[in-house]
C-alpha cells in the first residue's frame, strides 16, 4: 500500500481512507517508553464510565452541576462540535473534562489544523445534548463529536440528521448507532468474538457465563451465544445474577464451574472492576479452580483491581492495544499534569481524525463515504473503522492475567482490509 508524505509532528497519525490513500503520522507512534509518574496524583479513577460509557456504576450518584456555558478550542475555518457532560451527574463531569483535554491536546499536536472545536455542555441529559446539538449546528458546526451517554447520541443524532449533518458519538450502545450516527466507542460486540475466536483457537470447547443482569451484560450474552454457535462451542449454562448480588447463581453454577471435574472449561465474566471482587469471592467459596476453568472476559477487565484478583489469574481478556494508550497518556500528562481516564483517547482520536479530513476536502470531508471506508483508520488504540450501520470494529489483543497485571499474547492487527 502506498503512504503518501505524513504531517509533523504527534498529531500526524495514519488514517487509511483507501486502498491507495494514507495520511501518515503518530496518534499511537509516540513513545513507547515507560509512562512518567504525574507531577501530582491522578484523581480517583472514575467507575461510571470507565472504559465503556453506558457501563452502569454501583458507586452512589452524585448531583449534577448548573449547565456550562460553550467554549471554543482552536482557531480553524472549519467548525466541528464536541458534545460532553461537562456538568453531568455521578463522574460525568470528571470523564468529560478529560476527554475536553484530549481534544485540545489532540488539536495542540495537530499542526495547522483547519478546525475551530465547539465544546457544548450537555449535563448528561437527552434534553441537553438536543439543545447543544441545535446551538453548534446554529452556529455553523459541520459535524458532531459526541456526546458520551446512549440517550444524549440519540438526541443529537437526530437534530443533525434533519440537517443532512454527522456524529461520531462514544457510546458503547450499539441499539442508538445508524446511518450518519457512527460510534467511537468499545464495543463489546467486537470484544466477544475476539475472546471466543480465541478460546476456541486454544482448544476450550465450553463455556458457561455469569453475566450481570444489566444491558451490557445482555448485549454481551447475545453476542456469545452467535459467537459460540460460529466456532462450535458448547454453552455448558448461562446465568444472570442481579448487579452486586452473584453469590447464589454463582452457587448455583457450582456444578459446572467448581471442583475436581467442572462440566465447563472456560468462565465468561463480562463484568467490571465494581463487580468482579463479589464475583471473585462467590467463585473462590464455590471451589473455582481458574486452572481448570479459563476466565474470560471483555476490556472491562482492563484495570488494576480486576487483575489483582486472585480468582482471575490466567484468565484471558479481549482489548486494544494498551501501548497506543500508553503513549498518548504520557503526552497528556506532560500538557495537564494529570493522568487521563481511559475514555480520553477515544476524543483525541475523533478531533485528529476530524482535523486530517478537514485538512483533506474542507467543510465536505465528514461523509458517509470517507466515513466508512473499508480500509479504515489508526488511532491510538490501534486500527478501526466505521460501518454503515453506525457501529465499530476494531484491532483487538488478547490479554492474560498474570501475578496481577495484564500480558498481551496475542497481538491486534495493524491493518483492517474490506471484507476481513
Amino acid at each position: 500500500m502506498k503512504r503518501a508524505a505524513g504531517f509533523s509532528g504527534h498529531a500526524a497519525w495514519a488514517f487509511v481512507l483507501s486502498a491507495s490513500l494514507v495520511l501518515s503520522g503518530c496518534v499511537g507512534s509516540g513513545s513507547r517508553s515507560s509512562a512518567r509518574k504525574p507531577a501530582r496524583p491522578a484523581a480517583t479513577a472514575p467507575s461510571e464510565p470507565l472504559y465503556a460509557a453506558d457501563v452502569p456504576s454501583t458507586a452512589a450518584p452524585m448531583p449534577s452541576a448548573p449547565r456550562r456555558e460553550g467554549t471554543t478550542v482552536g482557531h480553524g475555518a472549519v467548525r466541528v462540535a464536541l458534545i460532553l457532560p461537562l456538568s453531568g451527574a455521578g463522574q460525568g463531569a470528571m470523564v468529560a473534562q478529560s476527554m475536553r483535554n484530549a481534544a485540545e491536546l489532540a488539536l495542540d499536536e495537530f499542526q495547522g489544523s483547519d478546525l475551530t472545536i465547539l465544546v457544548k455542555d450537555d449535563a448528561g441529559t437527552p434534553e441537553g445534548a438536543q439543545a447543544a446539538a441545535q446551538q453548534a449546528l446554529a452556529e455553523g458546526a459541520e459535524l458532531i463529536i459526541g456526546p458520551l451517554y446512549a440517550g444524549s447520541v440519540q438526541a443529537a443524532g437526530q437534530v443533525a440528521r434533519q440537517r443532512g449533518k454527522t456524529v461520531i458519538g462514544f457510546s458503547t450502545d450499539a441499539s442508538v448507532a445508524s446511518q450518519g450516527v457512527y460510534l467511537l466507542s468499545f464495543m463489546v460486540q467486537e470484544e466477544v468474538d475476539r475472546i471466543v475466536s480465541f478460546a476456541a483457537s486454544q482448544g476450550r470447547r465450553s463455556i458457561a457465563a455469569l453475566i450481570p443482569d444489566t444491558q451490557y451484560g445482555r448485549v454481551a450474552a447475545t453476542r456469545l451465544q452467535q459467537a459460540t454457535a460460529r466456532q462450535g462451542i458448547r454453552i455448558a449454562a448461562l446465568e444472570y445474577y442481579p448487579p452486586g448480588r452473584p453469590h447464589d447463581v454463582v452457587q448455583r453454577m457450582t456444578p459446572v464451574i467448581g471442583g475436581p471435574s467442572p462440566q465447563a472449561d472456560a468462565l465468561f465474566i463480562p463484568e467490571n472492576g465494581d463487580g468482579l471482587p463479589a464475583i471473585a469471592q462467590a467463585l473462590q467459596m464455590a471451589g473455582f479452580d481458574p486452572l481448570r476453568v479459563k476466565p474470560l472476559g471483555t476490556g472491562l477487565w482492563d484495570e488494576p483491581r480486576v487483575t489483582a484478583l486472585p480468582a482471575l489469574q490466567g484468565g484471558w481478556f479481549a482489548a486494544p492495544d494498551k501501548r497506543g494508550f500508553t503513549a498518548f497518556a504520557e503526552r497528556y500528562r506532560a500538557r495537564f499534569n494529570v493522568d487521563p481516564i481511559r475514555l480520553a483517547s477515544l476524543s483525541y482520536d475523533a478531533v485528529t481524525l476530524a482535523a486530517a479530513l478537514a485538512r483533506m476536502q474542507g467543510p465536505q470531508a465528514f461523509t458517509e463515504a470517507m466515513l466508512t471506508s473499508p480500509a479504515g483508520f489508526a488511532g491510538a488504540d490501534g486500527v478501526f473503522r466505521f460501518n454503515p450501520d453506525g457501529t465499530n470494529e476494531r484491532g483487538l489483543t488478547v490479554q492474560e492475567i498474570r501475578g496481577g497485571s495484564a500480558v498481551a499474547i496475542s497481538g491486534a492487527p495493524r491493518t483492517l482490509v474490506a471484507g476481513n
